[in-house]
């Protein structure tokens, strides 16, 4: 039998709100194949809200929108974030409409509320002394930290997207004007610029370690992994999370923060956002505007500490 009329066939109109979400539980994890996180965070999320009608002696098939409003509110001054109660909303829709569905109810009270705006979250970065102690954790003892060297330095001088990092080409570099031709989202190209420190690297790792990994075998690609082959983006992920490991920074560092950080710093040396924008591949100048907010506050503080009046 169908796992869906299965359920339809064992909820015998029932109006217990615990026995109907774990119905509910079990059909999103049987028969539409949710991720075991998905279902745990549905289950927490529904019996937050089992939990709140049941002290306040209301019935969940018979809902108005003051009392979902009233939900959202003791959400609120709970300390959920607006994500955090989207969610909630998200999945007390879906648990009404499967209500709905098995003609349980005839009404989805969670229709009538919106989705919170969500708070702007500025992206995480790192300072320079942290990108030194980085580079000083990698030993260059051997081929695979030559490589990892070289990751760490065109991470932060390019400010490339994981994927675009591992899918460089040696064709792709022209080593005359420290340029790098960069395949983005949806097949656009851009070019990239890196210095003459990471420029020195690169040659280091293509004259002596690239060669020992490859081992004979051929590759057009710049970052080879320890078989031999390309280097994956989950590989490149994989080597950051154990730099970081030895570091133990404050901030929590991904190949992602490196392109925030790349970004930060440009615009605090006095780069345009414009051109910022065009460096980091962004379509839309509002996505690249973001890090406008994390120099302003740099200002904001710089000021704060040297004006006599900003210190009062």
């Amino acid at each position: 039998m169908n796992y869906f009329f299965f359920i339809l066939y064992n909820l015998g109109g029932s109006d217990d709100m615990k026995d109907n979400i774990n119905k509910f539980l079990d059909y999103i994890a049987y028969e539409r194949k949710y991720s075991d996180k998905t279902v745990r965070s549905y289950e927490n999320d529904l019996f937050k809200l089992e939990k709140f009608l049941s002290k306040r002696g209301l019935n969940y098939l018979h809902l108005k929108y003051e009392d979902v409003s009233e939900f959202l509110i003791f959400l609120q001054k709970s300390g959920y974030k607006s994500g955090s109660i989207n969610r909630m909303i998200s999945g007390a829709r879906s648990f009404y409409n499967y209500l709905m569905l098995l003609d349980v109810t005839d009404d989805n009270p969670f229709m009538l509320v919106s989705n919170l705006k969500r708070e702007k979250m500025l992206p995480t970065y790192f300072t320079y002394n942290d990108f030194e102690k980085m580079l000083d954790s990698v030993t260059l003892d051997d081929e695979l930290s030559v490589r990892n060297r070289l990751i760490l330095e065109l991470l932060l001088a390019t400010g490339t997207r994981v994927s675009e990092l591992a899918n460089i080409k040696i064709s792709d570099i022209d080593f005359k004007n420290n340029e790098i031709k960069i395949f983005g989202k949806g097949s656009k190209e851009r070019v990239v610029f890196f210095g003459n420190h990471a420029r020195e690297k690169m040659y280091y790792y293509l004259k002596d370690a690239r060669p020992k990994l490859l081992d004979g075998k051929f590759s057009e690609f710049l970052f080879i992994n320890d078989k031999g082959g390309k280097l994956t983006d989950r590989g490149v992920r994989f080597i950051i999370d154990n730099i970081m490991k030895k570091c133990q920074l404050k901030v929590k560092v991904t190949p992602h923060v490196f392109r925030h950080t790349f970004a930060t710093m440009l615009l605090n040396e006095g780069c345009d956002v414009r051109s910022v924008q065009e460096l980091l591949g962004h379509e839309n100048l509002s996505t690249t505007s973001i890090y406008t907010h994390l120099t302003n506050e740099t200002i904001r503080k710089t000021y704060l500490n040297a004006h006599p009046h900003g210190k009062r």
